[in-house]
């Protein structure tokens, strides 16, 4: 009996995050926001992290090199970390499943659990926030939206970005203990 209501449960909840994918990938219908969705996206690429950790030492200098190092450290971490869980659970994207997603803009790989965007998004803001709190307003920001334009593009399942979010925020934490 369990294990009946413990499917059906399943099955509501992937029903209920379908639902969301559907509705949130509706937007990227109006063209101006998909390409305002596939332009954070591609910030997420890494192109904003590697600026980023270039700049930290240039704005604030010589003690930001190991906020950078940090970063840098925690960056390679976060994609062993979610490459051996993408290969472990090998979840199909969103647009390649269900047949209401467009798919905005090209995946980097084939699977969606978890978020590497959003991983290293979090882990690299939370980070640069933990030592210049000042860098905030704007990181925030940037990561909610990398994290809501992966679900936007079809690229991902909420759960992915929320999975993606506490694994960047854990890397995070390990990322500040670190001894430079």
């Amino acid at each position: 009996m369990n294990s009946v209501r413990n499917s059906l449960l399943l099955q509501r909840a992937i029903e209920f995050e379908s639902s969301i994918c559907k509705r949130v990938n509706q937007v990227c219908r109006r063209k101006w926001l998909k390409t305002f969705f596939s332009s954070v996206s591609r910030l997420g690429d890494g192109i904003l992290w590697y600026v980023l950790t270039l700049v930290l030492p240039l704005v604030y200098g010589y003690d930001a090199i190991a906020v950078s190092l940090r970063m840098a450290i925690v960056g390679i971490l976060g994609l062993l970390v979610y490459k051996i869980i993408k290969r472990h659970t090998e979840r199909p994207r969103p647009y390649s499943v269900l047949k209401d997603i467009k798919l905005g803009t090209a995946p980097l790989d084939k699977y969606s659990f978890p978020s590497g965007h959003t991983l290293h998004a979090f882990s690299f803001s939370l980070i640069c926030i933990q030592y210049y709190p000042q860098t905030a307003w704007f990181l925030i920001p940037v990561s909610l939206l990398i994290a809501l334009s992966r679900v936007a593009l079809g690229l991902h399942y909420p759960t992915d970005v929320l999975a993606g979010a506490a694994i960047g925020y854990l890397l995070s934490l390990v990322g500040t203990m670190i001894i430079l």
